[in-house]
């Protein structure tokens, strides 16, 4: 029997796609990477790896879930940088959830030579 695909919108099942960034097996190759395992994060309640994935200087003291969110899908709308050759990059994405959507261009920047969100802007 297969896994069922990562939260993420990727095809692979999710314990060889954002699972292992979230086990800490592997860290996320780029921003958007990191943001769709940040999304599945949500997706799967893991508090703790959001926090360990948010910037020093943004992240705050902690992060309580809602347990009750029900996210149903991302649809990454645009990158800027954010590969293994910057040092900082954006992803513009829209989260669906049950009643509505998020859509929200977000910053990153590596930190010790990992990515880590650093804030968003949302978009109308």
């Amino acid at each position: 029997m297969t896994s069922p695909s990562c939260p993420c919108g990727r095809s692979e099942p999710y314990e060889s796609c954002c699972g292992r960034f979230h086990a800490g097996a592997a860290a996320a190759p780029s921003a958007e990477a990191l943001m769709r395992s940040r999304y599945s994060a949500f997706v799967k309640g893991d508090a703790g790896y959001l926090l360990r994935t948010w910037h020093p200087r943004t992240r705050p003291a902690r992060l309580d879930l809602d347990p009750g969110m029900r996210w149903t899908g991302l649809e990454i709308l645009g990158t800027a940088d954010g590969s293994a050759f910057h040092t900082t990059g954006t992803v513009t994405f829209r989260a669906s959830y049950r009643g509505g959507s998020l859509h929200e261009r977000s910053r990153f920047e590596r930190v010790d030579g990992a990515w880590v969100y650093v804030d968003g802007e949302f978009l109308a």
